[in-house]
């Protein structure tokens, strides 16, 4: 045997500081899912895993308010659902309108590029919302298969309300992907009674998860597509006709699940049935009109008009003569407290206050507003 070529790191044992989590994601774990995460591992097929899989499948459904057969984790973060959702719907030659207002909208229009879709994008400035007018106008001018928007913009803080998009874009026969990565067990969300066709979200957001799985629902329309397509979904580990034979009554082996992060989900929600949909959106509203009320009182400018601003994720304009960076470097320095600044159009232009699950308590919110106090005077 030769020697060793590479030489030996030093040994050094993780040690991470306790930060306030109060930027878009991740929020801050619940306890109790931590906790759930270091219960003994079982096989990815022993029969009491496979009851978790069952109950958490249903609890999902609860959360989604949906009572779609798949709708299950994908094993990966937020934005593997959303490939999920696009490389399963979007067949090569395919066309597909994309409501792009912010930074996950143009990442939905580069996916769906990149499975062969015939994209085509509206616009809508960074913090507005699309009306049903809009998207009407635009199927009129070209009829899609398949149309993506996005519920809640993580990059803005706007919540698009999506309900009657639904039913346009049925009437001209396409279906309708929704990105509920910042809004599942946040604010209202009504899959069923929306009509949604695919719905995604992610397991570190409102549901105060660790990153690593991600909630996605299929409804009929979108399980006849999926059925339906004239070529293989060409990624092979997101391709739902094959991943849901492993949550489904068939319970084929499709890859190892990953445990631990079931475990967590689980958990999670099983907070959210312990709270109850209703309270749980009451509670997100509460915080953050405490919140935006006290940025007000600072002078400080909210970046979304009120009807449509986002409960768990608050876009605030950069104060005049306030370095942003240096802002939030202090806050993390000073206070242990993380916030974050734009993305894309609003990069340097606004900070990004996230108040999600577990981080949404009022003493954040309080705690927050005392340090940009003492920070900006």
């Amino acid at each position: 045997m030769s020697d060793l070529s590479v030489p030996r790191p030093e040994v050094t044992r993780l040690s991470v500081p306790p930060r306030l989590l109060l930027g878009p994601g991740p929020s801050l774990a619940d306890p109790r899912i931590l906790q759930a995460m270091s219960t003994p591992l079982l096989g990815h097929l022993d029969p009491q895993f496979l009851e978790i899989m069952d109950r958490t499948q249903s609890m999902l459904r609860y959360a989604f308010q949906t009572r779609n057969q798949i709708t299950i984790p994908v094993s990966g973060t937020g934005t593997a659902a959303m490939e999920t959702a696009v490389a399963n719907m979007v067949e090569p030659g395919d066309t597909v309108l994309v409501c792009v207002s912010g930074y996950f909208g143009l990442r939905i229009v580069d996916m769906a590029r990149r499975y062969g879709g015939q994209v085509e994008v509206i616009s809508r400035p960074w913090g507005q919302v699309f009306s049903p007018e809009e998207v009407k106008t635009a199927l009129e001018r070209r009829p899609a298969k398949v149309v993506a928007i996005v519920h809640a913009e993580t990059s803005t803080g706007a919540c698009q309300p999506v309900d009657e998009i639904a039913r346009i874009v049925h009437d001209q026969g396409g279906l309708l992907i929704v990105d509920a990565v910042t809004s599942l067990a946040g604010v209202p969300l009504f899959v069923d009674a929306w009509e949604l066709d695919v719905c995604y979200s992610g397991a570190q957001k409102c549901l105060s998860c660790p990153p690593g799985i991600s909630p996605i629902t299929l409804n009929g329309r979108a399980l006849a597509k999926l059925e339906g397509r004239q070529t293989q979904v060409t990624n092979w580990y997101l391709d739902l006709s094959s991943v849901s034979k492993y949550w489904g009554k068939e319970r084929t082996y499709h890859h190892t699940a990953p445990i631990s992060m079931v475990y967590a989900i689980y958990e999670a929600l099983q907070i959210v049935l312990e709270e109850g949909l209703e309270a749980r959106w009451r509670r997100h509203r509460t915080n953050a009109e405490l919140l935006w009320a006290g940025l007000q009182e600072m002078g400080w400018e909210l970046h979304v008009p009120l009807e449509y601003r986002l409960p768990s994720l608050t876009t605030v304009r950069v104060p005049p003569g306030v370095d942003e960076a240096v802002l939030r470097q202090r806050l993390l320095r000073e206070y242990n407290i993380e916030i974050s600044g734009g993305l894309g159009e609003l990069k340097g232009k606004v900070l990004r206050i996230g108040l999600m699950g577990f981080s949404s308590r009022p003493e954040n919110v309080l705690l927050l507003l005392s340090a940009l106090k003492k920070i900006c005077g």
